[in-house]
């Protein structure tokens, strides 16, 4: 038998889903640094322009959406006999499938399975599972070394920080920032180093051959595992993955079980949505594809472990289960005013942005992020840019219902139904509703907890006239 088991949630206390302050306190911090916030504003906007010139030229981009949204969900409709056939395929071709419930146990078996190789270090091609559980923090603790080959990861790593974007993970960083971080860090750099752009890729390219390799062991994601062929795929723009995918001698691959597709043919959708989506880019420079192990080419031992970590919870949430939709493109990102302003540290979570804030919440359970759901503006941009159509703003509406309020909200909540249930009432509440032109402007004078409304919102001033008076005298 082959399950991950009844719906459960992330576990605490391993991996990156949850934060150590709530996002309110974070943004507010972010918001102060005015050079992150220049860094953000430059890089989202470019990638902003880049994706809007490639998707024009594309006359089908709404049907490609609907067929992306249609597949993903026809996926997750079948998503048990999918992943068992892909399980089929995967050892036949001579692969080790490996099953996850949460964290715990996908770290616990990657760090058993490079314990056996007698291997001390690992190359790692970017992988968001892996940043999810924490891999790193654990294959550490037992002693190994993991490196990290995208070079944005590099730069995170070696600056001991922490991703700030799905794509770009040091967007929040320039490039001389970039530069002080590998002569602090990076072996045997040139003390001579620029913050010429192609200077810090020759730096971080020398680095990374040397452990290309030399390195035995990779552990890596993948955007897309086909059922029907036990194929995975990797997308990439610098050819890391391609050295990651092919050198070592074993290979680990550590997956999401909503990155499944059913058929080989289902990935003319997705190759042609992702790049647009995500980099601006027509095709994606570097697609990798693997099925099983090939005798003399390539890694000799393939392990693949699929992971749960909280997604059969979502997926058994009617209306939160658009998240497992979720291609990785950080499209969401680029145009949500919240997240050009914060950053992804702020959100708390490996997912930052619009997605992370409905996809983290109900990984972990809502009450252990219960602020996310609120990191938005619900202007609607996301859905906009998604290139598989989540709606996000109503799974964020649905998610903030399921947030805990605070005692004073609930009965001021309740006041305004019970008011509102009462035609004669609701009547003299309007009148009084005059009153509150005491608040001021803006509602700035209002006594607590009141003024905790509007220090984020503008009190409307009560009109002259209520609609029944209007009515009335007419």
């Amino acid at each position: 038998m082959t399950f991950l088991g009844m719906p459960a949630r992330a576990p605490r206390g391993v991996g990156h889903l949850r934060g150590d302050e709530s996002f309110p306190v974070a943004a507010r911090k972010a918001l102060a640094n005015s050079q992150l916030r220049r860094n953000l504003q430059h890089a989202t906007t470019t990638i902003r322009g880049k994706s809007g010139r490639v998707i024009a030229e594309l006359p089908d981009w709404q049907e490609l959406r609907s067929a992306g949204s249609a597949l993903k969900a026809y996926t997750m409709a079948r998503l048990p006999e999918l992943l068992e056939q892909l399980e089929e395929n995967v050892t036949a071709a001579g692969g080790v499938v490996h099953w996850a419930a949460d964290a715990n146990e996908a770290n616990r078996i990657v760090t058993d399975l490079v314990r056996q190789t007698g291997e001390r270090r690992v190359i790692k091609v970017k992988s968001m599972a892996t940043q999810e559980i924490g891999l790193n923090e654990a294959l550490e603790a037992a002693g190994i070394t993991p490196v990290e080959t995208d070079l944005a990861e590099l730069i995170v790593q070696l600056g001991n920080d922490k991703p700030s974007h799905i794509l770009v993970p040091a967007i929040h960083r320039n490039r001389s920032e970039i530069r002080e971080i590998f002569l602090k860090a990076m072996p045997d750099v040139d003390p001579g180093l620029t913050d010429d752009p192609p200077v810090l890729a020759a730096a971080a390219r020398r680095y990374l051959r040397e452990t290309f390799l030399s390195t035995k062991v990779a552990v890596s994601g993948a955007n897309f595992a086909i059922a029907e062929t036990g194929t995975l795929a990797v997308v990439e723009s610098e050819g890391n993955g391609r050295m990651c995918l092919t050198l070592p001698e074993t290979l680990i691959t550590v997956m999401g079980i909503e990155k499944l597709v059913p058929k080989w043919s289902d990935l003319e959708v997705f190759l042609q949505l992702l790049p647009r989506a995500s980099t601006g880019e027509r095709m994606n420079p570097y697609t990798s594809m693997w099925t099983g192990v090939t005798p003399g080419d390539g890694p000799q031992a393939f392990h693949l472990v699929l992971l749960d970590n909280g997604r059969t919870a979502v997926l058994a949430d009617e209306v939160g289960r658009q998240a497992l939709h979720c291609i990785r493109c950080s499209a969401c990102l680029n145009v949500c005013p919240v997240y050009e302003r914060t950053g992804g540290h702020a959100y708390g979570s490996v997912y930052p942005g619009p997605i992370g804030a409905v996809l983290s919440p109900q990984l972990t359970g809502v009450a252990d992020n219960p602020s996310l759901p609120y990191a938005s503006s619900l202007c609607g941009a996301c859905f906009d840019a998604c290139p598989v159509k989540i709606d996000i703003p109503s799974i964020l509406v649905h998610l903030r219902n399921q947030a805990p309020h605070p005692r004073t909200e609930a009965a001021v909540m309740a006041a305004a139904a019970y008011t509102m249930d009462r035609p004669k009432l609701y009547a003299s509440a309007q009148r009084a509703a005059k009153l509150a032109r005491i608040a001021g402007r803006r509602g700035r004078g209002l006594p607590p907890p009141l003024n905790g409304w509007s220090a984020s919102r503008d009190l409307p001033s009560p009109p002259k006239e209520t609609f029944r008076d209007w009515w009335r005298s007419r």
